[in-house]
């Protein structure tokens, strides 16, 4: 079985046209360091759009540092 790693992380998408986060994606950081834009679906404009990769921290994946 394959280790777990920090390599892959957890991504928020965010439309661009309603600026809301529906999308949520998992990412590896080592292959793709540039931000990633996807067309999904955006129930809010009900059209396909452009969603973009959030740099705000999701608070999921991050584990503290123990004292």
């Amino acid at each position: 079985m394959a280790k777990k790693t920090q390599k892959r992380k957890t991504i928020g998408l965010v439309c661009e046209n309603c600026n809301q986060r529906h999308h949520y994606s998992v990412k590896n950081t080592q292959n793709t360091p540039d931000k990633v834009a996807l067309r999904k679906y955006c129930p809010t404009t009900r059209s396909y759009c452009l969603h973009t990769e959030t740099s705000k921290n999701l608070g999921r994946n991050v584990v503290k540092a123990k004292k």
